[in-house]
């Protein structure tokens, strides 16, 4: 275990990526040998390689609750959200483009979400998430004021809007 962590972590320095500044990060895990992104990301890197097919297959079938959507654009600026994902997981591959659609339908600017990507231990080795304490993902977390106001966690309840809607109406 230690071994693969050490061969990740110089795969990472020696692709020039030991900053958190660097987005869609691509490292290979050595016991799939398959590629997977690392610290942070953005839509943008979401939306390509391997994961684009996932991303955009998910996004285009998911049809999101009008009436929820049109309550979730009064309030979805009043929140920060993070979302922590394995782009190796299957529920990652299905809720992070669906809950996208969701954002996107209602209005919320996709430069505000902050997304790590992490690896099969829910590490992002470059980025330090203990104080997140993930147990699975993918993991939606849902800032007001700097203040966690609730959580997604794996797959939603009822649906991701109705989910988010519970949350920032509290």
């Amino acid at each position: 275990m230690m071994k693969i962590r050490i061969i990740i972590i110089a795969l990472i320095v020696i692709s020039g990526l030991q900053t958190k500044a660097q987005m869609n990060s691509m490292v290979v895990d050595p016991k799939t040998n398959s590629k997977m992104l690392m610290g942070y990301c953005d839509k943008k890197g979401l939306e390509k390689d391997i994961y684009g097919i996932y991303f955009k297959s998910q996004y285009d079938i998911y049809k999101p609750s009008e009436s929820l959507i049109k309550k979730l654009e009064k309030k979805i600026d009043e929140v920060e959200i993070t979302i922590v994902l394995g782009t190796w997981c299957s529920d990652s591959q299905r809720e992070v483009p669906r809950y996208y659609k969701v954002l996107n339908e209602a209005g919320y600017n996709d430069k505000r979400v902050k997304v790590i990507a992490v690896d099969k231990n829910k590490e992002a080795i470059v980025v330090d998430i203990r104080n997140l304490n993930i147990q699975k993902v993918p993991t939606f977390i849902i800032y007001k004021n700097d203040v966690e106001i609730g959580r997604i966690i794996e797959t939603p309840k009822r649906s991701l809007e109705k989910d988010l809607w519970k949350i920032i109406n509290k």
